[in-house]
């Protein structure tokens, strides 16, 4: 493969999620010039360069101009690395695996990862730093908002809402029209048929709460 060198991204976080990030990336035409990690990986299966902690100021420096990916599963750390980042000038790429089909009335923010397998239907609008994982379905006109995640499996019907920093099991299925708000975690196969408020815990067929 020959590869763009406009194309060159840097992974913030190089957890096992980063491996997946890295596939579609790379399958996607990106070269990965390295990470940005606390430590440096001891098992390191990709064989990338390991560039230094993403709050080393002299580290920053040095990569300056380059575009990065924040390859980090969970949602609120996603959110402050990203917005660590940003506030320090970088930009970011789009991962999206070529194995994926995404329409193109669809709308992606940057930052965001679409694995292998997903479905993204008609007029959905996808914002930033999310995770849209293997064979997730986002039917027509859902909106999930800033760093979500969308887990494998799970299915949005048409015109369903997940508000920012939400979490969305493997394998769970929300009923066409549902609004999640922020910062809620659905459970693995968990059936959604109402409306769920900000910061709640849904697990079970139908979903119910679930006191912390």
């Amino acid at each position: 493969m020959h590869f763009n060198t406009n194309n060159k991204v840097i992974l913030v976080g190089y957890s096992s999620h980063a491996l997946v990030v890295a596939e579609a990336m790379m399958l996607s035409g990106y070269r990965i010039i390295g990470y940005l990690d606390k430590e440096r990986s001891i098992t390191n299966l990709l064989k990338l360069e390991y560039l230094g902690f993403d709050h080393d100021e002299a580290v920053l420096k040095k990569i300056k101009g380059d575009k990065v990916f924040i390859a980090i599963g969970d949602n609120q750390t996603r959110e402050s690395i990203s917005t660590f980042m940003e506030i320090n000038g970088f930009d970011f790429s789009l991962a999206i695996h070529p194995d994926a089909n995404v329409s193109k009335y669809a709308t992606i923010g940057k930052g965001t990862l679409v694995a292998r397998g997903a479905n993204i239907n008609p007029f959905a609008a996808i914002g930033k730093g999310v995770i849209i994982n293997t064979g997730a379905i986002i039917e027509h006109e859902c909106l999930i908002d800033d760093f979500a995640n969308i887990s494998p499996g799970a299915v949005l019907a048409g015109k369903v809402k997940v508000g920012k920093g939400s979490f969305i099991g493997a394998n769970a299925i929300v009923k066409q029209g549902v609004e999640i708000g922020k910062n809620v975690i659905v459970g693995a196969g968990a059936v959604i048929l109402k409306e769920v408020p900000d910061n709640l815990i849904m697990v079970g067929n139908p979903a119910k709460r679930m006191i912390k």
